[in-house]
């Protein structure tokens, strides 16, 4: 306990699955967190569970798709905490549809969650990290960050396009500010309850693990990317997969 203590934590898709895993873990290890989401309700819920546990959090409501709401994250966390020294990006969604099948539409609004929204939240957060000298910057990519054979086209570009974006502002943007990238593979979460359950299956066979992840392996990954233990970690995509793909 006491890895995070005293860092404030922004975590975007934090009211479910990996991203509320993620909040509570930050929580137990001394983080002030401000927990992201779009539904009141599991936001508080999140909220309230953090501060029963003797931890310390926040709510925002935001749509990741509306700049607006992303800069009133930043300006909410500063005018509570005073400053930022996480941001994980986690927020995300997903699609079925296959190229041919994917309206623009479709395309446009996955981009602009997955990697869009890190994007303009990278920009809002670097004053503040730059100013003190020190930050610490971790994306939610995918085993579709590395190989198409994970996902459609829309949802496969993405993850490829935030494994990119996080190696650029790892080179852009040292030695004050460090990024990282962690690619789960299949994780319980209410996004893959969606998702096929002969490719989900399949998926699982292939992992020498032979069962599906859970929050708790990416929050786990999350809080040792956020801590002063991984200070010489940079850039890089770090799979929790099970070993998929081996």
């Amino acid at each position: 306990m006491g890895r995070l203590d005293g860092k404030v934590s922004i975590i975007t898709g934090s009211t479910s699955g990996m991203g509320r895993a993620s909040a509570e873990l930050f929580a137990k290890e001394g983080a002030k967190v401000v927990v992201v989401g779009r539904n009141e309700e599991r936001a508080k819920q999140v909220v309230d569970n953090i501060k029963s546990e003797g931890g310390e959090a926040i709510y925002i409501l935001a749509d990741m798709t509306n700049p607006d709401d992303l800069k009133n994250i930043v300006d909410k966390t500063v005018e509570e905490y005073g400053t930022i020294d996480v941001l994980f990006n986690n927020a995300g969604t997903f699609s079925l549809n296959n190229l041919m099948d994917l309206s623009r539409e479709e395309w446009n609004k996955i981009l602009a969650i997955n990697v869009t929204a890190a994007f303009l939240l990278t920009q809002l957060v670097v004053p503040v990290m730059k100013e003190k000298q020190n930050g610490t910057i971790i994306n939610t990519g995918s085993a579709a960050s590395l190989s198409p054979q994970y996902g459609p086209a829309g949802y496969v570009t993405s993850k490829h396009a935030i494994a990119g974006l996080t190696k650029s502002i790892a080179y852009e943007l040292g030695p004050e500010i460090r990024c990282n990238c962690i690619a789960p593979g299949l994780i319980d979460t209410p996004m893959v309850e969606g998702t096929d359950e002969t490719a989900c299956n399949a998926m699982m066979e292939a992992t020498p693990m032979k069962r599906i992840g859970k929050g708790e392996d990416i929050a786990n990954m999350a809080v040792f990317l956020a801590s002063d233990e991984s200070t010489f970690v940079d850039g890089q995509i770090i799979r929790v997969d099970g070993g998929v793909g081996l």
